[in-house]
C-alpha cells in the first residue's frame, strides 16, 4: 500500500498539535502530502445577508489562524501541505473530506477540544475510526 495523501484534522487542541508533530516525521518517510483541515462552526441562514458574511468571514479567519501554526511545522519539515477550512460538523467532514480527497491515511489527536471527557476516546476520533474508508492513526 502506498500512502500519497495524509488527512490531518486539527482543532487547536494539545492532541491536535501531537498529530500535527507525528505526521510531520511520518510524511516525509513515505512522501507523502497533507491536507490539513479544520472545521467552522455553521452558520444559521436566519442572519441577514450582511450578517451572515461578517459571521463567515469572522470564523474562516479565526480558523485560517489557527492552521498557521501547524502549516509551520510542516513547511519546517519540508512536507507539501494543503489547508482546508471547512463548515459542518467535524466527524462528517473528516470523513467527507478524506474520501473526496482520495486520502490514504488519517492522521488525528485521540481528543479535541469540542469533546465531551470520555474514558478512552473523544466522539469525533471514535466516529471517524468506526466509519473511515482509509486507515487511520490515533495519536495521543
Amino acid at each position: 500500500m502506498k500512502i500519497e495523501k495524509i488527512l490531518v484534522p486539527v482543532d487547536g487542541s494539545e492532541f491536535s498539535r501531537k498529530a500535527v508533530d507525528y505526521a510531520a516525521k511520518f510524511a516525509p518517510m513515505v512522501g507523502a502530502s497533507v491536507i490539513l483541515l479544520t472545521c467552522r462552526l455553521e452558520v444559521t441562514s436566519l442572519l441577514s445577508k450582511d450578517l451572515y458574511e461578517r459571521a463567515i468571514n469572522d470564523l474562516d479567519a479565526y480558523a485560517a489562524a489557527l492552521l498557521d501554526p501547524y502549516k509551520e511545522v510542516f513547511a519546517k519539515a519540508h512536507v507539501e501541505v494543503t489547508d482546508m477550512v471547512l463548515g459542518g460538523t467535524p466527524e462528517e467532514t473528516i470523513l467527507q473530506v478524506a474520501k473526496g480527497e482520495g486520502c490514504d491515511m488519517i492522521i488525528m489527536g485521540s481528543r479535541g477540544y469540542s469533546d465531551i471527557k470520555g474514558l478512552f476516546l473523544g466522539s469525533t476520533t471514535h466516529r471517524v475510526l468506526q466509519l473511515a474508508e482509509c486507515p487511520v492513526t490515533v495519536i495521543r
